[in-house]
């Protein structure tokens, strides 16, 4: 009888080397399966699919073509669906667009005509009668800002602080008023929709102004996926600390954040946010202008490279790639250097002092007081990896809020799980079948500490789990083990 060919192994990616995650946006550059592959080996976890751009039939491509990758690595990514939010626009003008005056007079009003450089439609009938006069009114991304000097039910009149070219449908931000529309658009419910049929990990929210925008998202999510709140505007930092309980995940979206604020507001915002969410045990993501110079150009700016650097020196969970790899020349050159920046900075011996500069003292629980102890020993003891066995996640959150200093192996019976723990700090899940004895628990963390890397004959290995097996916050067993090496030859014979 002829023998069959052996099954070719399948691609080894070892893992990253860095506890800080990449998220890269998916786009005209990038959404070619080779161009997914060439992407996630330099480095990416996660694919960031920007609802706002493209058409469902095309995403569904993509989220497929990441999928294969997930088979063919054995690795779990997370996708990232971001819908684009309530975002506000001026009309149409007769010549597509007009000059606004330096100093001059504009007024936003609700006529149904193409404007001039006097005036232009505003769509959005809420904003009438709420404006008052002294608030700012910005349009595209803050390049012209107008000041209100009366406001009614029919027009706005604006002095132009800053005039200049304004064209069709651009974007206007409202900084001062807490604006009465809800987060979600119909078109983001279909976006919601599509998500959840898709399978997506991670849904962020855009424009949240206040905590109860996240409660309608969760409604039409029905338990599928981990919301993100996207921070973005100055009415929700007002109440950050309420939004961040209600979240998954919290997004520092430096955006249309720098557009709201004075620039130099910006950088102290984002450390509080990254801290507060660090304190609460959730991913926090630093997003927009992280390397948008190569957009067009194959290197960065050192300024743009110490921004990543200090986003990761704050312990920020992920760092975010926009148009640099949805639009630009050199995606894949983009994530190659936001790896090396993370793997640089993660390497610098002072890291970790920075990194748990922030106090995230235990809650008064045993899951935490075992987290906690886990970083303690692996800075006594020579670890290889803490092994967490986890069924949603909890436990793998709260030793990644103590940031350890080695990596977390999380071993989970759950897909949907280790796809959105593609996102933590630290962490490289694994789907594996679930365990139903203390003696199974510690062979398996052994075999699967090997198998992907996190150690060798003689290693030691921090095993945290949660007894009885498969009950959620059971949290309460910690236990080190010592690899003798043979532990894979032992299982296959």
């Amino acid at each position: 009888m002829e023998k069959r060919p052996a099954k070719p192994a399948p691609p080894k990616l070892d893992p990253r080397g860095r506890k800080v995650k990449i998220l890269a946006t998916t786009g005209p550059a990038s959404r070619d399966p080779e161009m997914l592959r060439r992407l996630f080996r330099a480095g990416v976890d996660a694919f960031r699919v920007n609802m706002s751009h493209g058409e469902h039939a095309q995403h569904a491509e993509t989220i497929k073509a990441i999928r294969a990758l997930e088979k063919e690595f054995h690795r779990p990514i997370a996708v990232f669906c971001d819908l684009q939010g309530p975002k506000l626009r001026v009309g149409k003008f007769k010549d597509g667009k007009a000059v606004i005056r330096h100093s001059g007079h504009f007024t936003l009003d609700r006529r149904d005509e193409p404007g001039d450089e006097t005036r232009v439609q505003l769509p959005h009938p809420e904003l009438f009668g709420l404006l008052e006069k002294g608030q700012r009114l910005l349009i595209n991304d803050g390049k012209i800002r107008l000041r209100v000097i009366k406001a009614d039910e029919d027009a706005i009149l604006c002095s132009a602080e800053v005039g200049g070219v304004i064209s069709d449908r651009k974007g206007v931000n409202v900084p001062d008023a807490e604006i009465p529309i809800p987060a979600l658009t119909a078109k983001d419910r279909k976006d919601l929709a599509f998500a959840v049929e898709q399978g997506a990990d991670w849904i962020g929210l855009s424009f949240v102004q206040r905590p109860e925008d996240l409660a309608e998202a969760r409604r039409l999510m029905g338990g599928y996926g981990a919301l993100c709140a996207k921070i973005e505007k100055p009415m929700a930092v007002r109440r950050l600390d309420e939004i961040i309980e209600l979240s998954d995940g919290i997004m520092v979206a430096r955006g249309d954040l720098g557009v709201e604020l004075d620039p130099e507001d910006v950088p102290p915002l984002q450390k509080t946010i990254v801290n507060k969410t660090r304190t609460a045990g959730k991913p926090v993501i630093v997003a927009t202008q992280m390397l948008e110079s190569m957009i067009e150009s194959p290197s960065p700016t050192r300024a743009e490279v110490s921004d990543v650097a200090n986003a990761v020196y704050d312990g920020a969970d992920a760092v975010m790639l926009s148009a640099e790899t949805a639009a630009g020349d050199w995606p894949e050159e983009a994530v190659t250097i936001m790896h090396r920046i993370a793997t640089k900075v993660e390497n610098d011996p002072e890291y970790l002092a920075r990194v748990r500069f922030l106090d995230t003292p235990p809650d008064a629980t045993t899951a935490d007081a075992l987290s906690h102890a886990c970083m303690t020993i692996a800075d006594t003891v020579k670890i290889g990896a803490v092994t967490v066995f986890t069924g949603s996640g909890s436990t793998a959150r709260r030793v990644a809020r103590e940031r350890p200093s080695v990596p977390m192996l999380v071993l989970t019976p759950s897909m949907r799980t280790a796809r959105r723990l593609a996102l933590l700090w630290g962490a490289h899940a694994v789907a594996t079948k679930d365990i139903g004895s203390f003696e199974e628990m510690i062979a398996k963390g052994k075999r699967m500490a090997l198998r992907h890397g996190f150690g060798e004959a003689g290693s030691k290995l921090i095993a945290l789990a949660g007894v009885p097996f498969g009950t959620p916050g059971s949290t309460n067993l910690l236990h080190v083990v010592t690899l003798t090496g043979d532990e894979l030859e032992k299982h296959g014979s």
